[in-house]
């Protein structure tokens, strides 16, 4: 077993998730890595780590990666989970089956990874979980209607695994990005942005690094927002 810390990265071959594996692979972690092409694995292979091929909406991908990363390393010291994005269109247009397509990416992705790395972070005594989430999950736009309405659930989901895995020593966050610079916006929208310019997947990915770290060692069950001041609630 090794004695270095070990983060598992899913949706890892490009974008926020390829960030938060090089961010945590400069802070020392091994990272095993998932995603549905090679990307993941050529990542891993660049930053000393482990990889594989996979979707974080098949049950048995995830236990693979689990299982990997456990027969490789020994143990599991933290967890990002990050997905693709999920079916978008007119309200009442989007079909029963993309909403369950919805569900299975935003939040039994999450879920299921929950229930495969819990039991290997009880066992050596703490761990930590961050969701990349979205800025829409607390102020619902339309423009997004079943990723908003899906990471509520997953803002309430968070609460009831911090409450219950707290003493444990397990945290969990959700991290809430803005439009960064894997997305396209258009004048308008950046004009929204009070900061007027998109963010970076490296400024995610230092929040993601700050949240898995012993600086905060007292954060859990939160949402923290990395949107440039987009959202408006107080």
């Amino acid at each position: 077993m090794t004695q270095a810390k070990v983060a598992i990265v899913t949706a890892a071959g490009h974008g926020i998730g390829a960030a938060c594996a090089r961010e945590l692979a400069k802070h020392g972690y091994f990272v095993a890595l998932l995603s549905p092409s090679d990307s993941a694995t050529g990542l891993a292979t660049e930053l000393g780590g482990i990889g594989c091929r996979g979707s974080v909406t098949a049950v048995r991908d995830l236990e693979m990666l689990v299982e990997l990363t456990l027969n490789t390393y020994g143990r599991i010291d933290a967890l990002v989970n990050n997905t693709g994005h999920p079916p978008k269109g007119d309200l009442l247009d989007i079909s029963d089956q993309q909403w369950m397509e919805g569900i299975d990416l935003i939040l039994f992705s999450v879920i299921r990874m929950a229930r495969l790395v819990t039991p290997a972070m009880m066992k050596q005594g703490g761990g930590a979980i961050v969701n990349i989430s979205t800025f829409s999950a607390f102020e619902p736009s339309l423009s997004f209607p079943v990723s908003s309405t899906l990471r509520a659930a997953l803002g309430s989901f968070v609460k009831l695994y911090a409450d219950q895995y707290a003493r444990h020593n397990i945290r969990i966050n959700n991290v809430l990005p803005g439009y960064v610079d894997t997305y396209e916006i258009d004048e308008t929208t950046r004009a929204s942005i009070p900061m007027q310019r998109r963010g970076q997947a490296s400024e995610v990915a230092k929040a993601v690094a700050f949240l898995i770290s012993s600086e905060a060692s007292y954060i859990t069950g939160q949402n923290i927002r990395v949107d440039g001041g987009l959202t408006r609630s107080v």
